[in-house]
């Protein structure tokens, strides 16, 4: 199988994936990892990846366009570096289908956006991607990443645990290390996978429905500056956090929400916090059995699940 590993810091994989398990599934040609480095799909003489939030806020967002194309450019990359290698935008990505519209899908492939707000990693998860051709791994930095890499990119968001990183990278050498020792000839005994942690197969229908689905997130900062329209982390709170958005106000007919560039700040607040609970209850239900959540919460809940 193949891993595509996207990336600001393209550097930091020359260790992790060097050593033990990893290392002797990719010179055994049991794996393939490839790292992208996220600025080489930039247009601009500052490779510019990051830009500030619609609505305020502190820090900065990834932008959508040189994601959409890091990953856009990987189905028709011929000949790509095999191990862990750097490669380079040699020009425009192909036009492929879906790029109007809709992201496209690659065939018996994770498009997956490293995030704190994305659906916990498990050993299940790992199962699954095990069996898969390729993953790609987008790896976030800075205040979040725009909201349309989630909803149109990634086919999943996953995060490592209950806990904020800088940056995505640590979780990605995780996912690849926890799928590359489920892959057959990996290890050198085939039933130690079998007999570790979280190696129990999810047998119930409830899990195996859970299995069929996905979608995930992640992002470091520039000088902090008051602003009325920022709360506290909902990270901080019990629940996820809010989707972010910054320019293009609209990009390939996904624009940003309206309420956003309204100026209303409690109109924005009170988007945010319906946005983080639906994103809650869609990824991490179970944070919300011990959230503290108020009267206009419980309200927001009952508008998401249409009980209004």
């Amino acid at each position: 199988m193949r891993f595509d590993l996207i990336t600001i810091f393209p550097e930091f994989f020359d260790g992790p994936l060097d050593y033990g398990i990893v290392r002797r599934a990719r010179e055994g040609g049991l794996l393939e990892v490839a790292v992208h480095d996220l600025r080489n799909f930039t247009h601009d003489r500052h490779r510019t990846v990051d830009d500030r939030p619609f609505g305020g806020g502190e820090g900065m967002v990834l932008k959508p366009e040189p994601i959409f194309e890091a990953v856009e450019s990987l189905p028709g990359k011929e000949g790509a570096e095999k191990g862990i290698g750097e490669t380079r935008s040699t020009g425009s990505p192909q036009n492929l289908p879906g790029q109007a519209g809709q992201a496209p899908r690659l065939q018996n492939t994770a498009v997956v956006l490293l995030s704190a707000s994305g659906k916990l990693f498990r050993q299940e998860t790992a199962r699954r991607y095990a069996g898969l051709e390729r993953v790609i791994l987008i790896c976030g930095r800075y205040e979040g990443v725009d909201e349309r890499v989630a909803e149109h990119l990634a086919t999943e968001e996953l995060s490592i645990g209950d806990f904020v990183l800088s940056g995505g990278e640590l979780p990605a050498a995780l996912v690849v290390d926890a799928v590359t020792r489920l892959l057959p000839g990996a290890l050198g005994n085939e039933a130690s996978a079998l007999q570790e942690s979280f190696s129990e197969p999810v047998g119930s229908a409830v899990g195996a429905q859970h299995l069929s689905r996905a979608k995930s997130r992640d992002v470091a900062p520039l000088p902090a500056r008051p602003d009325p329209v920022l709360q506290p982390s909902p990270l901080g709170t019990g629940i996820l956090d809010y989707p972010h958005y910054t320019r293009p106000a609209d990009f390939r007919g996904w624009a940003v929400p309206d309420v956003l560039l309204g100026g209303n700040h409690a109109e924005i607040r009170r988007w945010r916090r319906k946005m983080a609970l639906a994103k809650t209850l869609r990824n991490r239900p179970d944070l919300l059995a011990s959230a503290s959540l108020s009267d206009d919460d419980l309200r927001l809940l009952d508008e998401i699940q249409g009980k209004a």
